[in-house]
């Protein structure tokens, strides 16, 4: 009883910053947006280009990509192919969704643990891009290392909560 209460804990925490790294995600693209314009604008009417605002666009985008990843699985909002449902049984569907969450996590897991060792690398050793501007590699690295740990922790709660506990509870609850 005591690991169900803090499972169901954990997996309430991770919903919550998962929903406001999906509000940070959004925040950095409108961030990016408005730089970018402002970039265009200033370039164009003063004949000022920046060095940096390209570069920090990307690095922004990136890290918004790589955050929301773990949001957008718990919204169901991935690409899904329906027809392969409808052409394999409830137990066939359950057992091959429960499969492909596990290499999912797997793969993840994997990324997320190269993509800490780079982060610690590039900061122990001082990397820098190549640009004028040069900022902190270990920064959007961090950041791609956070996405993916937050993506391998939300298919663990949902291979636990989506594909265990059905199936063990009978696995009568509705389509896989």
């Amino acid at each position: 009883m005591a690991a169900r209460l803090l499972w169901r804990a954990f997996a309430r925490k991770l919903a919550a910053l998962n929903l406001w790294m999906g509000y940070a995600a959004g925040l950095l693209v409108a961030v990016s947006a408005v730089v970018l314009t402002a970039e265009v604008l200033l370039r164009y009417f003063l004949g000022s280009p920046s060095d940096w605002a390209l570069e920090l666009c990307i690095y922004m985008l990136i890290a918004s990509t790589f955050v929301s990843t773990a949001y957008t699985l718990a919204a169901k909002g991935h690409v899904n192919i329906d027809i392969v449902d409808h052409l394999m049984s409830g137990t066939a569907n359950r057992w091959r969704m429960l499969l492909a969450d596990l290499g999912s996590a797997g793969l993840c897991g994997f990324v997320a643990v190269n993509a800490w060792r780079l982060t610690a690398v590039a900061l122990n050793e001082g990397w820098v891009s190549n640009s004028t501007w040069g900022p902190k590699l270990w920064i959007p690295f961090a950041f791609i290392a956070l996405g993916m740990t937050l993506l391998a922790l939300q298919y663990l709660v949902q291979i636990v909560d989506a594909r265990l506990a059905p199936m063990l509870a009978g696995g009568r609850h509705g389509r896989a």
